[in-house]
């Protein structure tokens, strides 16, 4: 029986070729590389910029939330599909094409000299996408298949993040929700303090989980085997051949488009986690990860866009489970906005703090001391919610 049949008759995915949307952002964003090659005008360099923080947040404000989920007996067949990671793997070729024709325009300027417009748009376009792509590799990185972890390593050499697939995986799903976790922001905490705290803790707990892990084999840190040793090779390589092949020129570009990339995958990390605590067991570890420690968003658009990421109480109660899916429970906090819709605001610190202490405070009863606090800003907090109180 074909999986096109193995699915129950009473049920079809509705958003079976709305998910081909998400391949739909680097067709775009590299069409506008074509188009500015071919006219020379930089405002193509902008549009998918303005895609992600524009016009994504506005279709979601209009097509608003979808909180359907397939039913049980459909998700083995849902799962086993294989047109769900066809659709996943069209945002690969379309990722790297983006991304050498970038660096091409970036060294030869085809259309003129680009400005620093036309450079920062650039930038901000296949950053973006490689940032995007951060999401690819994170849905393949959580399979059992050895080829599918594979190629989330590959995806993630474009933005020089390749340690990602050893800290989330084994770091962040491990410590999400918790203080010592680098990925998970705390309450009052902005995002401009919670990026070097994330990228550098990311880093380091990358590696030394990989150094651990070598360590009881025996093998010392510095092996071929490290991980993100062989990711790292991987972005080298990119790197270095576009380098061979365009000149020093382009490793200006790379650079900033990988940094703009990784503070794109940071602010989502940033969003999905804030202010949320799991609280100690009698064991004195934290109790199992639940919906209710990862902010939930059901807005449609962007979730096409990102494979259900903002589905994301459902991926960390169960990392295994494919994108198609993941479901929305009413135990886990919900956003007030998809995350495209946030960006601009967790970059701005008393926005977002307006915005969100309020709710996360609300998740857990007004009581200040379950929740991920920043310590340098629990005074303050604590003083706010007693005016509040004593109104």
């Amino acid at each position: 029986m074909s999986l096109m049949t193995a699915r129950p008759a009473h049920w079809q995915d509705r958003k079976r070729y709305g998910w081909l949307l998400s391949g739909l952002l680097p067709g775009m964003a590299w069409m506008n590389l074509w188009q500015y090659q071919s006219t020379g005008k930089v405002m193509f360099l902008w549009l998918m910029p303005a895609v992600i923080y524009s016009l994504v947040p506005l279709l979601d404000w209009w097509l608003a939330e979808d909180r359907a989920n397939p039913p049980a007996e459909a998700v083995p067949a849902l799962e086993a599909d294989r047109w769900y990671l066809a659709v996943l793997l069209l945002f690969i070729p379309l990722q790297f094409g983006l991304t050498l024709h970038a660096a091409w325009i970036a060294t030869r300027e085809p259309a003129g000299p680009l400005g620093a417009m036309g450079l920062l748009g650039l930038v901000l376009t296949v950053g973006g996408m490689n940032g995007v792509a951060i999401n690819t590799a994170h849905e393949l990185g959580h399979k059992r298949a050895r080829w599918e972890r594979w190629l989330s390593r590959l995806v993630l050499a474009p933005v020089a993040y390749g340690h990602f697939y050893v800290e989330h995986n084994r770091g962040h799903h491990r410590r999400v929700a918790t203080f010592e976790d680098p990925a998970s922001a705390r309450l009052g905490e902005g995002y401009w303090a919670f990026l070097p705290r994330t990228l550098i803790g990311g880093l380091r707990s990358a590696w030394a989980l990989e150094a651990e892990r070598l360590a009881r084999r025996g093998l010392p840190a510095w092996h071929w085997r490290h991980e993100c040793l062989q990711a790292w090779t991987m972005t080298l390589t990119l790197y270095g051949g576009l380098v061979a092949w365009l000149g020093w020129g382009a490793l200006p570009f790379l650079l900033a488009q990988a940094l703009y990339g990784a503070s794109l995958l940071e602010v989502v990390n940033y969003i999905e986690h804030y202010g949320l605590l799991r609280a100690t067991g009698a064991d004195g570890r934290p109790v199992r990860c639940a919906p209710e420690h990862s902010w939930n968003s059901n807005h449609r658009v962007s979730n096409l866009f990102l494979y259900h990421l903002q589905r994301h109480s459902d991926h960390h109660a169960h990392p295994a489970r494919r994108y198609q899916a993941l479901r929305h429970f009413d135990s886990a906090p919900q956003l007030p906005s998809g995350y495209a819709g946030l960006l601009l605001l967790a970059y701005c610190p008393p926005l977002w703090f307006r915005l969100m202490d309020r709710r996360v405070l609300a998740h857990y009863g007004g009581d200040l001391s379950r929740a991920n606090v920043q310590p340098s800003r629990r005074a303050v907090l604590q003083r706010r919610l007693d005016a509040v109180q004593n109104r």
